[in-house]
């Protein structure tokens, strides 16, 4: 069993002081996930567009610029060890974000990805941040970035601490827009 970190979207603007528990998880293989800048970019894209196409929302295309800033947050956390989001200027430059963090190696960025796109079973099309069944905005924050339609472009990138993998995934024009809904 490996141990696993899933963190809610927006953890750093929560004001928690506690870090949650891991979660144990069986695997279904034992040596480490495939890597690759190709693998990552094929499976982000089949996962975020196969979640759009359900909603009946247009492909979302691969931005290396994005992927490249995402690349400069994920290697800063991992080489802090911190779990938060970027800071980012304000206004029409700022850029989606979502987060996530597991055991080295330990995950196919296919499991990576559905760990939001399962968020989807908490979503419910309200304007943000009330779009999530329990109450809680970051329970469904990173389903409902993926499914933002006014979202086009995004990119990602991973990076390995010392004890945990990082994915971090840029979207543009940033969705989670307070008072707007992902779906209109």
């Amino acid at each position: 069993m490996r141990k696993s970190w899933l963190i809610p979207l927006m953890l750093s603007s929560c004001g928690a002081k506690k870090a949650p528990e891991p979660v144990v998880e069986p695997r279904p293989f034992t040596n480490p996930a495939p890597r690759g800048e190709i693998m990552l970019e094929q499976a982000m894209t089949a996962m975020h567009n196969a979640a759009r196409a359900s909603v009946r929302q247009p492909p979302l295309v691969w931005d290396p610029q994005l992927a490249a800033d995402a690349g400069a947050h994920a290697a800063d956390l991992a080489r802090s060890g911190r779990f938060e989001h970027a800071r980012q200027p304000r206004g029409a430059a700022v850029q989606g974000e979502n987060l996530w963090a597991g055991t080295r190696g330990g995950y196919r960025y296919d499991e990576m990805a559905q760990h939001w796109i399962d968020e989807a079973r908490v979503f419910v099309n309200r304007a943000a941040p009330a779009f999530s069944t329990t109450g809680d905005y970051r329970d469904a924050g990173h389903y409902a970035q993926i499914v933002w339609s006014g979202t086009r472009r995004f990119g990602c990138a991973t990076a390995v601490g010392a004890q945990h993998e990082y994915l971090v995934c840029r979207y543009a024009p940033a969705g989670n827009v307070v008072g707007e809904r992902a779906i209109p």
